[in-house]
């Protein structure tokens, strides 16, 4: 019997937002297609893509994603508008959750976490995020510090 080859499967990132994790808390994460056009693909190849400021919002029965930056690249004979509304691809049921979570949980939202390739193609994963208050924000950090010099304690208590 032949045996199958294994290829290891990297994504490699794009872009992350990193604020994300700081400013919301994350309650659901779906991996989504994007429509794109060629000029785009190509910027993003080359690491010229922002999500910091992008956002996501349902319109008839569609995700479409808003305020990402993809910048132009330059051979390109027709470039693409940079902050152009782009659509998202996923599956109708999986958009079917997601509005039903958008609609039953207060205060959330869509948003980019990270872009990625994978296997050639553009993917977005999206987070549903409810936005934290100041004193969120703290007890956050609190509670990272403290698991940190837990851990510090632990690494020299070994030793």
């Amino acid at each position: 019997m032949a045996a199958k080859k294994q290829t290891a499967q990297h994504d490699s990132n794009v872009a992350v937002n990193r604020r994300a994790r700081y400013e919301y808390d994350i309650l659901q994460q779906w991996e989504a297609g994007i429509a794109l056009l060629g000029s785009e693909i190509k910027s993003i190849r080359l690491g010229q893509a922002n999500i910091a400021e992008g956002f996501g919002r349902l319109q008839d029965g569609e995700l479409w994603l808003y305020n990402v930056h993809i910048a132009p690249y330059l051979p390109a004979r027709v470039n693409h508008e940079p902050r152009r509304t782009r659509r998202l691809l996923l599956h109708r049921r999986q958009l079917d959750d997601l509005e039903e979570t958008l609609r039953e949980q207060p205060r959330t939202t869509v948003i980019p976490l990270r872009m990625y390739l994978k296997d050639g193609l553009v993917k977005v994963e999206i987070g549903v995020v409810r936005g934290r208050r100041a004193y969120d924000k703290r007890q956050v950090i609190a509670a990272r510090e403290a698991g940190r010099t837990m851990q510090r304690a632990l690494r020299h208590s070994v030793r």
